[in-house]
């Protein structure tokens, strides 16, 4: 707990079984009450060794749902067990978790509802191996997007974040896309309903094992972020109405 509050963190999992051991070790279970980790129909031994080392609340899917719908799984089961803070951590070791602390503390601070740990504020990104089309084009994305949002952040993509319950109980994420695009849905969410966002400086690692998708999938997933800060603006404006915005969460 921090201040009170219980703090969960939530794991997103497909074939993590090399790197989820030494990412779950880093957690800092001083102020960290839970752990869920929530496996997405993995073709390794990732929810028998998340049981092994001693997590808890161990979910494997029947069926591959993809990132978007694992994190609906995730969110609904941190809520259901009294979560106060939600952070999102990667069982792949890409992000560190010694940012969980200062993450968690600023939520729980008041002053934030939702913190991101960004890989672009300092020079941790191209650093730490991300490849140059990933980076030039979260670049280029990102300036469309606080321009299209009327926002102002470092990256819109980052995959380390954490929320405080009330945004979770807001926003209308079950809606949101089952794939990638789910984050960037997300946070389009956060911002439309008036949620102050947060960034702190994270160093990022890339390597094999480390999950990432390749050109393809990132070309779609560039469509599909464009699509959603468009939908945002049409929707602000009162020319489209989107289902993104429509409607509070009913988790």
């Amino acid at each position: 707990m921090i201040d009170g509050l219980k703090v969960v963190v939530v794991m997103p999992a497909y074939n993590a079984e090399k790197t989820l051991e030494m990412t779950y070790r880093e957690v800092p279970m001083s102020v960290v009450d839970d752990v869920i980790l929530v496996d997405d129909k993995s073709s390794d031994q990732t929810t028998e060794l998340a049981k092994k080392i001693g997590i808890k609340h161990a979910i494997r899917h029947e069926e591959n749902l993809g990132y978007g719908g694992n994190q609906k799984t995730c969110y609904k089961k941190a809520l259901e067990i009294g979560a106060d803070i939600v952070l999102m951590l990667h069982p792949d070791y890409q992000y560190t978790p010694k940012l969980i602390l200062p993450m968690v503390s600023l939520v729980a601070s008041g002053q934030f509802d939702v913190v991101l740990g960004s890989r672009i504020l300092g020079i941790g990104a191209l650093k730490g191996g991300m490849p140059l089309y990933k980076y030039f084009s979260n670049r280029f994305l990102t300036a469309v997007e606080n321009i299209l949002l009327s926002h102002k952040l470092s990256e819109y993509h980052t995959g380390y974040r954490a929320f405080s319950r009330k945004v979770l109980e807001k926003v209308p994420f079950q809606g949101n896309s089952n794939d990638f695009v789910f984050d960037n849905q997300m946070l389009a969410q956060v911002i439309y309903f008036g949620f102050q966002i947060g960034e702190i400086s994270c160093p990022t690692k890339y390597f094999p094992e480390a999950s990432s998708i390749n050109f393809s999938r990132s070309v779609k997933y560039g469509c599909e972020v464009l699509k959603t800060a468009l939908e945002y603006k049409l929707h602000k404006l009162g020319i489209v109405k989107s289902k993104l915005f429509e409607a509070e969460s009913v988790q």
